[in-house]
């Protein structure tokens, strides 16, 4: 039998020192998976659908070349937002149909679109096409300014779901494999469909006021029912599940007339309160046991403490006043309320009693509605991006401080919601997704 030679003594240190290396390097590795799938924005408006990211401050400045990480066109248009997860962006859009108002083309020719996209680079991963459930709702008017694709898509990082107005809910496995295909209504509306799907514990729940009048929930494994509140109206909000103080998790729905608050396992209602008389369109806010409601042709905003029963118009109801971004949605921080609205004013008002703290018209280019994006803050910084392209910084405080002012040079409709991940900026154009960062 050959007898194993002992290694010399600088060949064995030598192969330590290799091995703590690779241990160092593995434990790096490690870390920082973690550190990125925390950073990572599952969901319209992120983590928790708060708007917020406290993991890493994101850039001040940039130009269309200076700062920008990379820039890819998409297969179609549409104003949903990007999400991430685990080095993948996923992004919706739509084409063969209403691209152009004058020429908008034969319905029998619009396609949707699920895109994933390598963080790293803008690489496209995979694409999937969406059949549309014909007819849709002709292109023109309101429709006409965001199109076909509008709900941003969800992840659990198992599957990806998106909501496409009467074309259902559809759930992908990450690498783009379809699961399953689940109707929510045949309804149609002239301003078209844009909630988003929202994720709770083995549930998909989607705001089906368009499709169906109702908040539908499915399950995650087959996409069957699993309950349905009707009497939902002329609403285009994202719901929001949120705990009031004790625990209790409420499933909050803004519509019109009302805001309700449901048990998101059943559908139960629990309480109803007076709110938005019409135009629904910013989606839930909560924090602390206290929830936000805005919106209406006729400014309005509300808060509502959580954990009440029946009508809670009087008991719960906090505040109300006349202020409103009108389609996007606040965000809180730091007990205030930001939002710029349609017309490009910088807003901020106290959230413990709606007292206004400012509100500053920003100049903002163009005609018509300016806003329809809502913030987000990355560390100490608010984004918000105008329908021509035009990126704001704000400092987040109850007096307004503009840190700067950002142009991509791009004549492309931003209407988009922007993703932050890793302290990099997404920004999504109905023409391009840009990956802004440092």
């Amino acid at each position: 039998m050959p007898v194993a030679k002992r290694m010399p003594r600088a060949g064995r240190e030598s192969v330590m020192r290799e091995r703590q290396a690779r241990s160092r390097l593995a434990v790096a590795v490690a870390i920082a998976a973690m550190c990125f799938v925390a950073a990572d924005w599952p969901c319209f408006r992120g983590p928790k659908s708060s708007g917020a990211s406290d993991d890493v401050a994101g850039p001040t400045r940039w130009t269309a070349t200076d700062a920008v990480l990379w820039k890819t066109a998409l297969p179609g248009f549409g104003a949903s937002s990007p999400i991430t997860w685990q080095g993948r962006v996923f992004v919706t859009s739509y084409n063969g149909y209403g691209l152009d108002e004058d020429h908008p083309g034969g319905q029998e020719d619009l396609r949707i679109q699920l895109t994933a996209l390598n963080l790293s680079d803008g690489s496209v991963a995979w694409a999937r096409e969406i059949e549309p459930a014909i007819p849709e709702q002709d292109y023109r008017g309101f429709l006409a300014i965001h199109g076909y694709a509008s709900g941003t898509p969800a992840t659990d990082g198992e599957r990806v779901y998106v909501a496409a107005g009467r074309s259902g809910v559809l759930a992908f496995t990450m690498a783009g494999r379809p699961v399953w295909r689940a109707s929510i209504g045949s309804g149609r509306h002239e301003w078209g469909s844009a909630t988003s799907v929202v994720l709770h514990g083995d549930l998909v729940i989607v705001n089906a006021s368009v499709e169906s009048g109702a908040i539908i929930a499915l399950t995650k494994a087959e996409g069957q029912e699993a309950w349905r509140r009707e009497g939902i109206r002329q609403s285009w909000s994202t719901p929001l599940v949120a705990a009031a103080v004790g625990g209790r998790e409420e499933l909050v729905v803004s519509a019109e007339g009302k805001a309700l608050g449901l048990d998101p396992n059943t559908g139960t209602q629990l309480w109803e309160c007076q709110s938005v008389d019409d135009f629904v369109c910013p989606s839930v806010v909560a924090h602390g046991g206290v929830a936000y409601i805005t919106g209406g042709r006729k400014p309005f905003c509300m808060a509502i403490r959580l954990g009440g029963r029946g009508d809670v118009t009087e008991s719960h109801r906090l505040w109300k006043t006349e202020k409103t971004p009108k389609v996007a949605t606040p965000l809180y921080h730091a007990g205030r309320l930001h939002w710029i609205d349609q017309r490009g004013n910088a807003v901020c008002i106290d959230a413990a009693n709606g007292g206004l703290l400012y509100e500053q018209n920003l100049q903002v280019d163009g005609r018509g509605d300016k806003v329809y994006a809502s913030l987000v803050r990355a560390g100490e910084k608010l984004y918000g991006v105008t329908r021509r392209g035009e990126t704001i910084v704000l400092a987040p405080g109850p007096k307004l401080l503009e840190l700067a002012r950002n142009s991509l040079d791009d004549p492309s409709s931003f209407q988009a919601t922007p993703a932050v991940c890793n302290g990099r900026l997404l920004i999504r154009s109905d023409r391009f997704l840009y990956c802004i960062g440092n």
